[in-house]
């Protein structure tokens, strides 16, 4: 009986005293944490401190070949355009240059051919000489016309060779007409086609009056005389 009133006793000394037990413990508690942490804090700041745990060094494979960087072409890159895309046009071939056309002064037969090698008998002069070009034979006041496109150079009179049109056809080729009427029907300068007229026949040419009517052509290419034949369309 006795016994049960002194843990009766102690019960109730607990429960009126409880408070201030759990407040004692809570401090307690508390300080300690403290007293921790602060110990703590003065580990790390200390550099004679031992270190725990184990330290770990990691060294690189020296069989590992080391990979290069890539290397950028220094060359860009081809641009599309849309616009390469489209058909281009093709330009046109060069139009191939036209071949002069030439006609003959005068329809007639060659009474007397080109011959600068072999000497000729000259019924005039009665002698034999060179013939620097062709005699066409035709009628006393017989048109005459321009054997080709050109510019009229000169009209002169000539004193062997009677009343003269000189005719320039360009890259260097140059055409005569000798013997022709006093009044040729073109001047110097002036631009001529093929087959304009620029004369008559005459019969001025002192030294060929012993020949029948005719024209007498002489063409010369760089200041060379050539055959004018060469240049006259077949009859």
């Amino acid at each position: 009986m006795k016994r049960s009133t002194l843990w009766q006793r102690v019960g109730d000394f607990i429960v009126g005293k409880g408070f201030y037990i759990v407040l004692f413990l809570c401090v307690a508690t508390m300080g300690a944490s403290g007293y921790y942490l602060i110990s703590a804090i003065d580990r790390a700041d200390d550099p004679g401190q031992t270190v725990t745990g184990q330290a770990q060094v990691v060294v690189p494979d020296a069989q590992e070949p080391e990979v290069p960087p890539a290397v950028k072409s220094q060359t860009p890159p081809p641009v599309v355009s849309a616009k390469n895309t489209q058909p281009q046009p093709q330009p046109k071939p060069a139009a191939a240059p036209q071949r002069p056309v030439y006609t003959w002064p005068v329809k007639g037969e060659v009474i007397s051919d080109f011959s600068l090698e072999v000497l000729a008998y000259d019924q005039t002069m009665g002698d034999w000489r060179t013939h620097s070009g062709v005699d066409i034979a035709a009628e006393a006041g017989t048109r005459v016309l321009a054997m080709g496109n050109g510019t009229v150079s000169r009209v002169y009179e000539d004193d062997l060779m009677g009343t003269t049109v000189v005719i320039d056809h360009g890259q260097g080729l140059v055409s005569r007409y000798h013997n022709l009427t006093q009044r040729p029907t073109v001047r110097e300068g002036d631009q001529v086609v093929t087959g304009t007229v620029i004369g008559a026949v005459g019969d001025t040419a002192i030294v060929e009056v012993g020949r029948p009517s005719h024209l007498h052509l002489e063409v010369m290419l760089d200041e060379r005389t050539v055959d004018p034949l060469d240049y006259l369309p077949e009859h």
